[in-house]
């Protein structure tokens, strides 16, 4: 069977796209199950650059077929803010928590809470890139917290066309419509294409 790497050791993150993933004839695996690999610095300014960088970095390191994204929230009353930096919003080594308390924070009192989640997904081979993607979920940040699904900014993310949070939607709710759902589908083709191939 085909062997696929997931270029993130988090969890969270690994658990969504392997859900996502489900039902294709592949082997899924993730950067946890190459503890000597250290992690790619996350140092460029755009989502593409970070996924890109990953990608490369872990598919050059165990010369397997790689899969990385990169998500950001943008925010309109923060001019785009945490955007690129949204896992570190609050500083290094935050929790999800922090993240989440600085933006409620700083849109205590606006009344232009719209905002928008935005992956990029890219496919990778030791030789290069083979496929990029983009999934973008429009919405609002709610006034406070709500639900209990979900990582990151779920508890605080409406995505447009519903009144609930992503945190308050089942997982297999949110993955019918999330901004990461929503690259995956894209770059899946292609992945398929090539897991048929081999």
């Amino acid at each position: 069977m085909p062997r696929l790497l997931i270029a993130s050791q988090n969890p969270d993150k690994i658990g969504e796209i392997r859900d996502l993933l489900d039902g294709q004839e592949v082997q899924l695996l993730s950067l946890k199950d190459f503890p000597d690999l250290s992690a790619t610095v996350e140092d460029q300014d755009t989502l593409a650059g970070n996924a890109g960088k990953k990608a490369l970095e872990a598919a050059r390191n165990t010369g397997l077929l790689c899969l990385a994204d990169d998500t950001g929230l943008f925010i309109d009353a923060l001019e785009g803010e945490p955007g690129v930096f949204a896992a570190r919003y609050a500083g290094e080594h935050c929790s999800y928590k922090d993240n989440r308390d600085k933006v409620l924070r700083l849109l205590q009192n606006a009344k232009d809470r719209k905002a928008e989640f935005r992956t990029c997904v890219i496919l990778a081979a030791p030789d290069g890139i083979i496929a990029v993607k983009e999934g973008c979920m429009p919405g609002y940040i709610a006034t406070a917290e709500r639900g209990v699904n979900g990582f990151g900014y779920d508890s605080i993310f409406i995505p447009a066309g519903s009144d609930r949070t992503y945190a308050e939607l089942s997982d297999s709710e949110k993955n019918a419509i999330s901004h990461r759902a929503l690259a995956l589908r894209a770059i899946l083709p292609v992945l398929k294409d090539i897991i048929s191939s081999q």
